[in-house]
């Protein structure tokens, strides 16, 4: 019986000094450089894009508002006001993407909405609202910058 105990009692120890060093520590340095709350989270602004109403711009107006529109969020982005943005894939709800600033209210999202040439063009409308996620989530340019092979 001794026998079989001391290997289970080596094993629970082990596993438990495993653990405790697999813990991750609270890092109150990174916590407050991205204003987490004590959840960890912090308040973002969601902007659903959508189709705009102007159906009548030419393939050549079209391609030079997008242009300037991946500008605007190369731009946002480097500034820190947005941490995501992608488009949707062909889906019948007329959503073309989204992004989500790293502002706190809908009235400074609207202002960073306004740089953008395909919107002010009504190519695309955006529509916004208040969320609330980790505040990791700004970290997410950091990382795509060292995992994209060909820059936009």
């Amino acid at each position: 019986m001794k026998k079989a105990i001391f290997p289970f009692a080596f094993l629970l120890i082990s596993f438990t000094a495993f653990a405790q060093e697999a813990e991750i520590k609270f890092d109150e340095k990174l916590a407050k450089s991205l204003n987490a709350d004590e959840y960890g989270m912090k308040k973002y602004v969601f902007c659903l894009l959508k189709s705009g109403t102007n159906t009548t711009a030419s393939k050549e107006e079209t391609s030079k508002l997008f242009e300037g529109h991946m500008a605007n969020i190369n731009k946002l982005a480097k500034e820190g006001k947005l941490v995501v943005a992608g488009p949707f894939m062909k889906n019948d709800r007329n959503y073309r993407g989204i992004y989500i600033f790293n502002v706190e209210t809908v009235a400074e999202a609207e202002t960073l909405v306004a740089t953008d040439p395909a919107i002010k063009a009504k190519l695309l409308e955006a529509e916004l609202t208040p969320w609330y996620c980790t505040a990791a989530l700004q970290e997410t340019v950091k990382i795509h910058e060292k995992i994209a092979r060909t820059k936009m």
